[in-house]
């Protein structure tokens, strides 16, 4: 499936982050028998949705750091090839300077000066030579100093390409916990009679539970920045849910905060968890149009405070980005940006 981008964040940070990610995903437990109705069904179908939503944020910030690894990778090896371009280059001019030495008489001065019929201008030529000597030894000095700069680059070349393959190996490993959580999700609706789904979907629905929404043009006390933030979410409300898409015609939850905010110029962190910390925290009493609401101990799910104590936001797979009340889960976080 293919997924939208984007900013790069400290490769040790994301490195942390994604296998703090990967370890809470654990073995996912048989599906409930849809015969026990479909309550049960939607806990568990609900609980399978959780569980690939965490995956896709570890999937979002293992795909942002083999992003950023990739830069890095490139820059190494622009870097290796002006460093060894250097390096040809000196010995180029060092090969050519040791040649005509070697061509203008490799003997003994003293020698030289005995057998030479024009004594002053060997003795020009002497003086001449050592100045040239005493520069092929400065240059023999930077092409040392050179040598072991490039070295370097090699070594730390070969580090940021293997640390790319690592991070390549967890995007894959989160791609298919995602996949796996999902099928299993649709497996379990398939057993559902015609009846239950109905019911299923009637309770998946946030239409009437919403309350009354601001005016598009009376945001409230918002900044300017916020205000456009939450009319490009409304611009939206409908479209689907993709895991890793960040729009504009699909989104995942922190793709949606990620798109619309874009629209407003500002440039957010690509993940839920980034994103709880992406500017100052205030009181869920105190939100305002615009703020990023967290859900969860671990911030996998992230909305947009669009006022009245409704949120914008991309639910799971299958759903569409759509209203639903603030306190729709727990363990809320109030992120002003």
């Amino acid at each position: 499936m293919a997924s939208h981008r984007r900013p790069a964040a400290r490769v040790t940070v994301l490195t942390a982050a994604a296998a703090t990610a990967a370890a809470s995903l654990g073995a996912v437990p048989a599906s409930a028998d849809p015969g026990t109705g479909t309550a049960a069904t939607r806990a568990t179908v609900d609980r399978l949705f959780e569980e690939a939503e965490k995956a896709t944020e570890g999937y979002n910030q293992a795909d942002e750091k083999a992003d950023a690894l990739r830069r890095t990778v490139s820059q190494a090896q622009d870097a290796l090839a002006r460093g060894q371009e250097r390096v040809n280059r000196m010995r180029g001019a060092l090969g050519s300077a040791a040649g005509a030495q070697y061509r203008s008489g490799g003997i003994d001065p003293s020698l030289a000066l005995l057998l030479s019929s024009d004594p002053d201008t060997y003795l020009d030529r002497a003086a001449t030579l050592d100045r040239l000597t005493t520069r092929q030894s400065t240059v023999l000095g930077e092409l040392r100093r050179e040598r072991r700069r490039l070295d370097q680059r090699r070594a730390e070349g070969r580090q940021a390409l293997a640390e790319l393959e690592r991070s390549r190996a967890e995007v894959a490993r989160h791609k298919r916990t995602v996949e796996h959580k999902l099928a299993e999700a649709r497996r379990v609706l398939a057993r559902l009679t015609a009846a239950q789904r109905a019911d299923f979907d009637r309770g998946s629905r946030s239409g009437g539970r919403a309350g009354e929404l601001p005016p598009l043009a009376d945001l409230g006390p918002a900044s300017s920045r916020a205000a456009a933030a939450v009319l490009a979410a409304r611009s939206v409300i409908g479209r689907p849910y993709v895991w890793g898409a960040t729009g504009p015609s699909a989104f995942d939850c922190s793709g949606l905060m990620v798109w619309a905010y874009r629209q407003a110029g500002v440039s957010l962190p690509r993940t839920s968890q980034a994103q709880r910390y992406a500017g100052r925290q205030v009181p869920l009493s105190q939100a305002q149009p615009g703020d990023l609401v967290t859900y969860r101990g671990d911030a996998s799910h992230v909305a947009l405070y669009a006022g009245n104590g409704q949120v914008i936001h991309a639910p799971y797979p299958g759903a569409r980005v759509r209203y639903d009340p603030v306190n729709m889960m727990s363990h809320i976080t109030v992120t002003r940006v």
